[in-house]
């Protein structure tokens, strides 16, 4: 309402100094001369622009405040701060009787946004948020609104509109997703996005006040989340009687971690020239009695919020040495397996020691694990301990492999300095690289580098047998992805290892780039 009335304030203020008016002046004098003589011509003289003036000073006054409010932009995207939406749909439900028309509220939340930005850095999250503000403003109307309420999620206040009904909002919501899936530019690389989205549509928001309609988005928002990336969620008041549901990973992943719910699912790496396993890495995988197997990207922040990172490394290191030796007891060799240290691991000045340790304590030769460390971490280090412990892991006998090769722009020097022996090609490198032209000649001058620093190469994220194949042509050492196999519990490994066997002592191997 305080909108509404300021705009009509806004417009009599216009009308009263405007040109037009301002032009007409003489003549309104005269005709009140002329009808009402000179006391009147005297009235008109000293009223309007006296009355002008009142307005012009109840403007500049009282709305400062909602004008400053009006103008405030994000820092990062340039859109409006969410004050602006709200009073946005207050204004347009509050006109819905003279105006006849009506609004809807959507928010939407980029999926996966922190695992993003995790391994490409902060400045290029903040790069590709720019960029999706920027889509959505493309895909919408001029008059819509939209917002950045916090990290990666939007909302947006539709323009006033006839019908704001189910189908509508579906169709809006699936071209909006349309606008935000084409590839992202990101670090010298193309990097692909989802999102989730809610809605609330006017005849089952909670009240008729722009507050109501942006919580009531967020809560369907919420409810899309839940159901899986790219999600598209309407509100409905049965969300309201719903209990608040705590996060399946925030109440007890503690305990989970203490009683082996989270423990290491293995993902084999091949040899491209033998096709035989030649290590397998550890990846986290916490099996939740009731929400299944949950990646990482699930638990993670909560792990960090709790401080369990450590702790969660040790479990991971733990269940990897015991998994070799439980492979070499049944007859299976498995030259390394490759586990993740963080920043925060590797800065721990008692890391080297603790590995020593848990080597002795199986019986292992260093040379067993491999230490994968992301690019990231090597590329904008400047931590000393971090230095030496990865000098003093590589001195021990242990590999050091190089995660997510080409999105950290880690210098060879750096390379060099970190004594890496194997780099890890991201995924985004190898995606389509058997049908398109400008990958095979990024991952070839890739390959070409690693082989002048006689350097390993290991392709991840490899997905189509295309991929394996061209990835073998193209002088790739080893590959990992779901053309070999997706990860898999440590009881699954020997049965996947002993088909393995068989397959590969009837199929003829890949052949490898000559010359």
């Amino acid at each position: 309402m305080q909108k509404f009335i300021a705009d009509t304030l806004h417009r009599l203020r216009d009308t009263l100094t405007g040109p037009h008016t301002i032009a007409f002046l003489p003549a309104l004098c005269l005709g009140a001369y002329w009808f009402g003589g000179e006391h009147m011509l005297i009235l008109c003289a000293l009223v309007l622009p006296a009355l002008a003036a009142v307005l012009n000073l109840t403007i500049s006054t009282t709305p400062k405040t909602e004008r400053a409010t009006a103008l405030a932009k994000d820092g990062l995207t340039g859109l409006p701060l969410p004050e602006r939406l709200v009073a946005s749909l207050d204004h347009i439900l509050d006109s819905h009787a003279v105006a006849g028309k009506t609004t809807a509220c959507l928010a939407l939340e980029i999926d996966d946004f922190h695992s993003l930005q995790a391994m490409f850095g902060n400045t290029a999250g903040d790069h590709l948020l720019t960029n999706v503000a920027q889509r959505l403003q493309d895909a919408l109307r001029e008059d819509d609104t939209i917002v950045r309420l916090r990290g990666p999620r939007f909302a947006i206040a539709l323009a006033p509109m006839r019908t704001a009904d189910l189908e509508t909002l579906i169709q809006l919501s699936s071209r909006i997703q349309m606008a935000l899936t084409e590839p992202y530019p990101l670090n010298a690389t193309k990097v692909f996005i989802t999102c989730s989205i809610g809605f609330c549509t006017p005849n089952r928001a909670p009240s008729l006040s722009g507050q109501a309609f942006l919580d009531a988005a967020e809560t369907a928002l919420g409810d899309a989340q839940h159901n899986g990336p790219g999600s598209i969620r309407a509100y409905s008041p049965a969300h309201r009687r719903k209990p608040a549901e705590k996060s399946p990973v925030s109440t007890d992943v503690g305990q989970a971690l203490e009683n082996e719910g989270i423990v290491p699912w293995f993902q084999p790496q091949i040899s491209t020239d033998t096709g035989e396993v030649s290590g397998m890495e550890a990846l986290a995988r916490w099996t939740h009695p009731k929400h299944g197997v949950l990646s990482p990207a699930k638990f993670m922040p909560d792990i960090t919020d709790l401080g369990l990172t450590e702790r969660l490394n040790e479990v991971m290191l733990y269940h990897a040495l015991m998994a070799l030796r439980t492979w070499d007891r049944a007859g299976f060799h498995i030259p390394a397996v490759a586990v993740n240290f963080s920043s925060t691991d590797l800065a721990n000045p008692k890391l080297v020691d603790k590995i020593r340790w848990e080597l002795d304590r199986f019986e292992l030769e260093p040379c067993r694990l491999n230490v994968e460390i992301l690019e990231c971490v090597i590329s904008i280090s400047d931590c000393d301990t971090i230095s030496r412990n990865i000098c003093a892991l590589k001195e021990m006998g242990c590999g050091i492999d190089l995660d997510d090769y080409g999105t950290g722009h880690a210098s060879i020097a750096n390379i060099r300095r970190f004594a890496v022996d194997r780099i890890k090609i991201d995924r985004s490198y190898v995606s389509r690289c058997d049908l398109d032209q400008s990958q095979q000649s990024m991952l070839a001058a890739i390959l070409s580098m690693a082989e002048r620093l006689d350097l390993q190469t290991l392709a991840e994220g490899v997905e189509t047998f295309g991929e394996h194949a061209m990835l073998a042509q193209l002088g790739c050492d080893h590959v990992q992805g779901y053309s070999v196999s997706a990860p898999m519990p440590l009881e699954e490994t020997q049965e996947w290892m002993e088909r393995h066997k068989r397959k590969l002592a009837q199929t003829p191997r890949i052949g490898r780039r000559t010359g």
